[in-house]
């Protein structure tokens, strides 16, 4: 799935991922897959803090970042790539600050912008998969059409107070017995009306629920870059975090 050239591993780099060459499933070859990889996270809050962590820690050639906003200290809670001094600091600026501490091999491509319908195709076609960490519907419709347009595959998540949701996107291909794969308007036809979703700043969140959704999110781009497991295509995983209960939703393309 990778467009770029094949990389040798550096001494420093063997020994930085001697746990994943260990794995038969990965190997010194999926690690290779890993550092080729491009990945464009959209949003370096909640949900990216984590991805944006370990898909660095994990030797991602190239993190592209897309966030328009500063960080404040109410995220702190819960996006964790972003600390106390970094207050005020545009979020790109800040995550990519803190990925060059965990893994200096990694490149960062910032973006200080918000995503839209205009400019979703431009930034989605430099990368070879996507991850939606946003907040709200007009982006996720403008990154999973874009990405639909574009032959990429998407891993979104969404939170709420104590629940979550995540799934992977490849509406461009066919699944097993052939049937085109669902898209993020088969799964939401259209968003809810405006005020019935309350943000995170008017209805609360725990910070510990971005992790784990964020976390998966981070697992999901790894099994498609390294082409192990299964991708949750056409599944719907659906934590809640008070119940501690995961559950699978199977869903298909709208007729």
């Amino acid at each position: 799935m990778n467009r770029h050239e094949a990389t040798a591993l550096s001494s420093e780099e063997l020994e930085r991922y001697a746990r994943h060459i260990i794995l038969p499933e990965i190997g010194g070859s999926g690690q290779q897959k890993l550092k080729r990889a491009r990945v464009l996270v959209i949003g370096a809050g909640g949900l990216g803090a984590p991805v944006l962590q370990y898909l660095a820690a994990a030797g991602v050639g190239t993190l592209g970042i897309v966030d328009d906003d500063a960080v404040s200290l109410s995220n702190l809670q819960r996006q964790i790539v972003h600390a106390t001094p970094s207050i005020g600091t545009a979020k790109t600026d800040s995550a990519a600050q803190t990925i060059k501490q965990l893994n200096p091999n990694v490149h960062v491509e910032t973006h200080k912008t918000r995503l839209d319908a205009t400019n979703a195709r431009k930034l989605v076609a430099e990368f070879d998969i996507v991850v939606d960490g946003s907040d709200n519907f007009d982006t996720r419709y403008a990154v999973a059409d874009a990405c639909e347009a574009e032959g990429r595959p998407l891993v979104h998540a969404a939170v709420g107070r104590f629940d979550g949701s995540l799934t992977v996107l490849k509406p461009f291909e066919r699944g097993p017995t052939g049937e085109p794969n669902p898209s993020y308007r088969d799964l939401f036809p259209e968003a809810p009306p405006e005020g019935l979703v309350p943000s995170c700043a008017e209805a609360g969140i725990v910070g510990a629920l971005t992790g784990v959704l964020g976390t998966l999110q981070a697992m999901e781009v790894i099994k498609l870059i390294t082409g192990i497991g299964e991708p949750l295509v056409g599944r719907l995983l659906l934590y809640d975090g008070l119940a501690a209960r995961f559950d699978t939703v199977r869903y298909k393309k709208l007729k």
